[in-house]
């Protein structure tokens, strides 16, 4: 599948450097398809991101793809 704006993903939190936080997958909605050179493992462009956190909203200008849920980067969320 390819991204496009307006689609629901998951966006993997960094959490906290101290560890009090762990990554947590989060809401979001891609705002922008970069046009530019694509995560190379994936052929998957970067996005723009409206990450929903429950405290408010994050932008995010430059989000990689990652198959896996890892911190910074967005995926697709699982199929139930």
């Amino acid at each position: 599948m390819q991204p496009s704006v307006g689609r629901i993903v998951h966006y993997q939190s960094l959490g906290s450097k101290g560890g009090e936080f762990l990554p947590e997958p989060r809401a979001a909605v891609i705002t922008e398809v970069k046009d530019r050179d694509p995560v190379p493992e994936h052929g998957v462009p970067y996005v723009a991101l409206c990450v929903l956190n429950p405290t408010g909203m994050y932008f995010n200008q430059d989000v990689p793809f990652a198959e896996e849920p890892t911190p910074g980067h967005w995926n697709w969320p699982p199929r139930s």
